[in-house]
């Protein structure tokens, strides 16, 4: 896996929940600054998503490739429906949800890392 993508997709996921969380809290709908960081990171883990499979198609590790692709393309989903569910709760409970769904990246990209070292 290429580490420094990863732990940028990390941090720009963190901050997002946290800004998420702070929209939350002020009971504030989702606005365009964090769908943009959303955007970001969606267009980080579609190179993440490219960088993944043609890695695992030329390495000789051990490698569960049908779950290391279900966490690479899984990861895809992950932020979109966040959106959405944000966008269509207008109460501070959408906010929550994209705060939730930042939260998940993390978790993926170390269960990816995990399934690539072990």
């Amino acid at each position: 896996m290429f580490a420094p993508l990863t732990w940028a997709l990390v941090g720009l996921s963190l901050a997002a929940m946290v800004y998420a969380i702070v929209l939350a809290a002020r009971n504030k709908q989702i606005n365009w600054s964090i769908l943009g960081v959303l955007g970001v990171v969606e267009v980080g883990l579609l190179a993440q998503l490219v960088i993944g499979i043609v890695q695992l198609a030329g390495t000789d590790r051990d490698v569960s490739g049908p779950f290391f692709a279900g966490y690479l393309i899984g990861s895809l989903l992950v932020l979109p429906l966040g959106a959405l569910w944000a966008l269509a709760e207008r109460s501070r409970w959408g906010a929550g949800a994209l705060a939730f769904a930042c939260l998940v990246i993390p978790v993926v990209e170390q269960r990816l890392h995990v399934i690539w070292v072990a």
